[in-house]
C-alpha cells in the first residue's frame, strides 16, 4: 500500500502539472479572454490544480513514511 501511495502522489504531479502547463498556453478562449485576462474557468482549474499538487504531495509524503518503515524493519 505504501508503494501504492507513493506512485499515487508522483502520478498527481505529473498529471497536474502537464494540466497546468496546457492551461496556461490554452488558445481556444477557455482560459483566457480576448484581452488575455484569466477567465473563470482558468481560476477554478487553476485551483484544482492547487489542491491536487498539496493532496498529491500529502499521500505521496504518507507513502514515502511507509516505504521507509518498511525498509527499517526488514
Amino acid at each position: 500500500m505504501s508503494w501504492f501511495l507513493l506512485a499515487f502522489g508522483a502520478w498527481s504531479w505529473v498529471i497536474w502539472v502537464t494540466f497546468v502547463k496546457n492551461l496556461w498556453k490554452d488558445g481556444s478562449g477557455l482560459a483566457f479572454d480576448d484581452a488575455g485576462s484569466p477567465t473563470a474557468y482558468f481560476w477554478v482549474h487553476l485551483l484544482l490544480a492547487i489542491t491536487s499538487f498539496l493532496l498529491g504531495t500529502a499521500v505521496g509524503l504518507i507513502g514515502l513514511r511507509g516505504v521507509r518503515a518498511l525498509r527499517r524493519s526488514s
